[in-house]
């Protein structure tokens, strides 16, 4: 094993290897595709927890018991890329790399023997590292040892080599008794609005809180004495925030449903492109999983999403996610479904913007929440159902308006409004 400094280099002997990033306290663990210019081709050449893979390269998380690691495949990186470079970051909120020195291994992939390592030395004030790369040369792959710091965390180390980088606004405050945890105030990860894979479970998205969502506003007009609607009157319109317990005849509807979502343009002629998908939670608000028109199957098959549609034309609902309620396995505590404008027009530029449930063995509609308002912004959240203590599904009529282009920007403020 060769132990690097910076600057120094090996060639690689193995066509596959694993680059470790492994440090006291959790790290959140990047790779970046980068061409000639040094810049990423597009948002789809940063490889993360919520984007895992690329071609030739993936990510692998260690589960929070071992390191997550960068894996490169240099016999499926495409021609154009030179070189990959590996990044980390204390997955804490401000925390820097002081006295909490990172280890990169290199390794085979396949064998998992260890190729060399390398620890940055004399770490202070930094967020985050270019820790090792794997390049090209000549023909030639090679790895090198970096240790470049940040003082801005991962959002500098992707501005500097071309990741787009939206600004969010903070997540609108929710109505929750006064005992509950505060959403924290983490930075974003910088590739919070690339396209598009979601990722695997993965306890960072957000910190531990009751299952349990706020209840409705006690003004809601359509709320029961016991604050929330059911299924035996027949179909059901909801209101912002109001909330309808899919039950019918005092049982719970574990049936296969259809939500359905659509829109139209505002202006005759001008297409718009909104997409739209739902993103799983476990019961501590953990991103388990996103489904939308790149991912089409989610949780074993228990939410599936029916493809893109790229205009909004046409009557009835543009998009489709079908989710079999009585499949959806015991960690996923909560779906939000969303609508977001990939070439970035505005809301206020879509009409007739909905989202219906409906039985999918019947077709009959369930219930049913137009949006009667809307901002200029490019992502809202449409609806989310909630498994209850009981078993039961509850849907909540949302509405609410986030500065998104894509559902990866909407993990964040979704989970906030579980």
């Amino acid at each position: 094993m060769t132990a690097m400094t910076p600057g120094s280099n090996i060639p690689l002997s193995a066509a596959r290897v694993a680059v470790d990033v492994a440090a006291p306290v959790r790290l959140d663990v990047s790779g970046l595709l980068l061409s000639a210019d040094g810049k990423v081709r597009s948002d789809d050449d940063f490889i993360f927890y919520n984007q895992p893979s690329g071609p030739g390269v993936t990510y692998r998380s260690g589960g929070g018991t071992a390191p997550d690691s960068i894996v490169v495949d240099t016999a499926a990186v495409p021609p154009g890329i030179e070189k990959i470079v590996v990044t980390a970051s204390p997955d804490a909120a401000g925390q820097t790399f002081q006295g909490i020195e990172p280890t990169a291994t290199v390794r085979d992939a396949d064998s998992g023997s260890v190729l060399a390592s390398f620890t940055p030395p004399r770490l202070g004030a930094e967020t985050a590292l270019v820790v090792i790369e794997v390049y090209r040369r000549q023909g030639a792959w090679k790895a090198r040892a970096v240790g470049q710091g940040y003082a801005n965390g991962l959002a500098g180390i992707a501005t500097d080599f071309g990741v787009t980088v939206e600004e969010e606004p903070a997540p609108a405050a929710q109505a929750a008794p006064p005992a509950a945890p505060a959403y924290p105030q983490t930075p974003a990860h910088p590739q919070a609005q690339a396209y598009p894979q979601a990722a695997p479970a993965d306890p960072r998205i957000a910190p531990p809180m009751p299952p349990m969502p706020p209840a409705p506003p006690a003004a809601a007009p359509a709320a029961a004495s016991s604050g929330k609607i059911n299924l035996d009157k027949g179909r059901v319109s909801l209101q912002k925030n109001q909330t309808v317990s899919l039950v019918k005849g005092g049982r719970p509807l574990l049936s296969r449903v259809k939500m359905g979502l659509g829109w139209e343009p505002a202006f005759r002629g001008k297409d718009i492109d909104l997409d739209a998908s739902v993103i799983a939670y476990g019961p501590d608000r953990k991103h388990l999983d996103s489904c939308y028109f790149g991912k089409l199957s989610i949780l074993n098959g228990a939410v599936k999403h029916s493809g893109d549609n790229l205009t909004g034309e046409g009557a009835g609902d543009d998009e489709v996610i079908v989710v079999d309620l009585g499949r959806i396995p015991a960690e996923a505590t909560g779906l939000v479904f969303t609508v977001n404008s990939f070439t970035g027009q505005k809301f206020t530029e879509v009409a007739k913007a909905y989202c219906r449930l409906l039985d999918a063995a019947t077709g009959e509609e369930l219930v049913r929440f137009d949006l009667s308002s809307t901002e200029p912004q490019t992502g809202v959240m449409m609806a989310k159902l909630i498994r209850q203590f009981t078993g039961e599904w509850e849907m909540t009529a949302m509405g609410e308006y986030v500065k998104s282009r894509t559902v990866r920007g909407m993990v964040k403020p979704a989970a906030a409004a579980l």
